[in-house]
């Protein structure tokens, strides 16, 4: 058995594994992240910032790709799917929650993963697994619950209501170096999804609202 192979199986025997030390180590991937950008990043790196041994990281994760999404998971938390009963109500929940964390996620960071994802498979394939699919799937509950109290029409395109917000999140960071604020987040849920969501079955009423918030971006 390879080295690597050796060091991923010890997720699953051993001695219990220090808590701790996974704060430490997810700490120092974020900071280095931020510092050198995703491609840069090592697991030396890692191990030598947080002054632990690459042992310890590879019982923890398989590589950096699982460290540094399960890092930026612990930044913006798992917060419960809103239920309050109106499509608007639950859509105004996740602004709110989304825009008012004790950890606000640093711009940096995120530009330091997106730049790497266009040429590393491994890392894609972890973000959309570990990050980007539980989002998606949480916010598509919301509006498949509108569809069923009759607010969002059946014929609409669900998975491109739920991708849109994403969307316009990261060609904010990427333009303006900066991650959106409460007034973008409420701006995009108010005068882009809502419209788009709750246009009559066949009529796209939110697209002139869409164009205009991708025509404040650039």
């Amino acid at each position: 058995m390879t080295t690597a192979k050796a060091t991923e199986a010890e997720h699953h025997v051993g001695r219990p594994l220090d808590a701790s030390r996974d704060v430490a180590l997810r700490q120092a991937a974020l900071e280095l992240l931020a510092e050198i950008g995703y491609d840069r990043l090592t697991i030396d790196s890692v191990a030598s910032r947080a002054r632990a041994s690459k042992t310890t990281i590879y019982r923890r994760w398989s590589g950096k790709a699982e460290l540094v999404v399960d890092a930026l998971n612990g930044l913006k938390g798992n917060a419960p799917v809103p239920d309050t009963g109106s499509l608007r109500g639950d859509l105004e929940a996740i602004v709110h929650g989304s825009t008012n964390t004790d950890t606000p996620i640093d711009a940096q960071l995120v530009i330091g993963l997106i730049t790497a994802l266009a040429h590393d498979g491994e890392l894609r394939h972890v973000v959309r697994e570990r990050l980007i699919d539980p989002d998606k799937a949480r916010l598509k509950q919301v509006f498949e619950r509108a569809v069923a109290r009759g607010e969002v029409a059946e014929d609409r395109n669900l998975d491109l209501l739920v991708s849109l917000f994403p969307a316009l999140a990261i060609q904010h960071v990427l333009i303006f170096g900066e991650f959106p604020d409460a007034q973008f987040a409420e701006q995009v849920m108010h005068d882009v999804i809502l419209p788009l969501a709750t246009a009559p079955p066949g009529v796209a009423n939110g697209s002139s609202s869409a164009r205009q918030v991708l025509q404040h971006e650039t």
